[in-house]
C-alpha cells in the first residue's frame, strides 16, 4: 500500500532513539523529508548521517530543549523554513514514568503536556498555510486504565488523549487531522522495560504473560501505526486514541 508520504514534510520530538527514531526511520524509508530533534547534538548528528541512508527524503535535524518554549519554538520554525513547510507532526518526547516527588508532575507537565501544547501552537498556523495536515501524539496505555500505582506520567499523558481530541473538533475544518496512538510496554535494548527486566524479572514476566499476544511490543510496531494514522491513508480518522498494545489492557472499547 502506498501511505501517499513521499516528499511530504515531518517534525518529530525525540528522535534520536527508541519509539521516535523507528518512527523517523519508517518516514525516511517512506520517502518522507524528515526533521528530528534531542538535547544532544552528537547524537542528532550521529541520527541524522544513519537515517540519510534509509531514503532519498531531506533528513535534517539539531539540538532542541523542549522545556525552553523560545529554543523549541525556533526549532520548529528553522526546520520548517528549511524543508519548505510542516506536513506532519509528531510531538514524542516524554519525561518518562516515575513515582516519585513533585519533581515528577513537573517533569511531565512542562515536557509531555507543554512539550506537545507549544508544538501545536507553533506547527498549526504552518498547517493552515499548506492547506492541512497531520498531528499524531504519543500516550500510553498507562493513561486508560490503572497501571502499577497513582504516578504523573500516567495522568498527564491521559491530558494529552482528551486534547487531541478536543484539537480534532477545532481544527477539523482546516483540513487539519489530530489523533493519539497509546502504546503498551515496549521492549528495545536500552529502554525502559530493557531496564525492568534487570532490576525486577519477576514484574517483567509477569507483564508478559498479561499479553493476548504473549509478548512485549517493540518500537517498529508503534512506529507502523503512527506513520499509518499520519498519512492520507487515514483521511478519515481524526480524533481517535488508537491502542497499540498486543492485548495488554483488558477493557472493552466501545
Amino acid at each position: 500500500m502506498d501511505l501517499n508520504l513521499r516528499k511530504k514534510n515531518v517534525l518529530i520530538t525525540g528522535s534520536t532513539q527508541g519509539i521516535g527514531r523507528r518512527i523517523a526511520n519508517l518516514f525516511a524509508k517512506e520517502g518522507a523529508n524528515v526533521a528530528i530533534c534531542s538535547r544532544s547534538p552528537e547524537s542528532v548528528n550521529k541520527a541524522v548521517s544513519e537515517i540519510s541512508l534509509i531514503g532519498d527524503g531531506k533528513i535534517i535535524g539539531s539540538s532542541c530543549d523542549i522545556k525552553n518554549k523560545e529554543d523549541y519554538v525556533s526549532w520548529i520554525n528553522d526546520m520548517a523554513n528549511e524543508l519548505g513547510g510542516v506536513d506532519i507532526f509528531i510531538p514524542n518526547v516524554s519525561a518518562g514514568g516515575g513515582t516519585g516527588s513533585e519533581k515528577n508532575w513537573w517533569e511531565n507537565f512542562e515536557i509531555d503536556i507543554l512539550g506537545t501544547v507549544r508544538g501545536v501552537e507553533a506547527v498549526v498556523p504552518l498547517m493552515e498555510q499548506g492547506q492541512g495536515g497531520s498531528i499524531v501524539m504519543i500516550s500510553t496505555t498507562a493513561a486508560i486504565e490503572t497501571f502499577v500505582a497513582p504516578q504523573s506520567y500516567n495522568a498527564m499523558k491521559a491530558a494529552l488523549i482528551t486534547y487531541a481530541k478536543q484539537l480534532s473538533q477545532a481544527h477539523g475544518d482546516k483540513g487539519i487531522r489530530i489523533n493519539s496512538v497509546s502504546p503498551g510496554p515496549i521492549y528495545f535494548d536500552g529502554g525502559a522495560w530493557d531496564k525492568i527486566k534487570t532490576s525486577n524479572e519477576i514484574f517483567y514476566e509477569q507483564t508478559e504473560k498479561t499479553h493476548a499476544l504473549g509478548r512485549l511490543g517493540t518500537p517498529e510496531e508503534v512506529a507502523n501505526a503512527v506513520v499509518f494514522l499520519s498519512s492520507s491513508v487515514s483521511s478519515w480518522i481524526t480524533g481517535v486514541n488508537l491502542v497499540v498494545d498486543g492485548g495488554y489492557t483488558k477493557r472493552v472499547q466501545f
